[in-house]
């Protein structure tokens, strides 16, 4: 004889039932954009951006904006560079996050160990490039002005230029890599002992023509000092 259920059972159906099921906040869950990763892999891991305003960063508000648990970068076209920054200073970390160019359209990237140029927009230091030529490369913004290591050419097979791709950028000592959906660009070990190792993490709207980026999924593990 096939028993009822338990009475605790059907009040818990009946409430599932009464409240629905919980929708998942857009952006938390988007397998297409990377894959999930456990909990072994994050371990350590905090929220850059809170997903829902600018709290902990500062820019320029009429180009960068929240929007949809993104960190967006929406340029009608400007004369010099623009960042939205990171009021904190990093020194040792490992940073991970998800990106997308509009269309591949343009060139933008993630500056760590930088500051504040006085006087002017731009930020100098350290930058994981995004954009045509420059994916995946190791550039030294508003400092040394030259790109410090190339990406491997074979890179753009994995590359998905107007949809979301994963950034991982480690610094720790002296030695940087970066990784871009999950295949090492830059294994970089900085030899002159005047260069910054500490410094903002900033986000690059560059300057030209109409562009939009967005970032998402930012978090950060610090390092111990080496």
């Amino acid at each position: 004889m096939k028993k009822p259920p338990c009475r605790p059972l059907m009040l818990l159906l009946a409430a599932i039932w009464m409240c629905g099921v919980p929708e998942v906040p857009q952006g938390i869950l988007d397998l297409k954009a990377a894959p999930v990763e456990t909990s072994e892999t994050e371990d350590g891991f905090m929220p850059l951006f809170d997903g829902k305003s600018l709290a902990g960063w500062e820019g320029d508000e009429k180009l960068w904006k929240v929007e949809s648990g993104m960190l967006v970068g929406d340029s009608p076209g400007i004369k010099r560079n623009e960042f939205l920054a990171t009021r904190k200073r990093f020194a040792n970390f490992e940073l991970r996050l998800e990106f997308r160019l509009r269309d591949g359209v343009g060139n933008s990237g993630i500056q760590f160990r930088s500051k504040r140029v006085a006087d002017s927009s731009e930020v100098s230091g350290y930058q994981a490039d995004i954009g045509e030529k420059y994916w995946g490369c190791l550039y030294d913004e508003s400092r040394r002005n030259k790109i410090l290591v190339q990406a491997p050419v074979e890179l753009e097979e994995g590359l998905r230029k107007d949809d979301w791709n994963s950034y991982l950028i480690r610094a720790e000592g002296n030695h940087i890599t970066l990784s871009l959906n999950g295949r090492q660009t830059v294994d970089y070990r900085e030899e002159d002992g005047e260069i910054a190792a500490a410094g903002i993490i900033a986000l690059q709207v560059h300057a030209g023509g109409p562009l939009r980026v967005e970032f998402k999924n930012l978090r950060i593990r610090e390092l111990p000092d080496k």
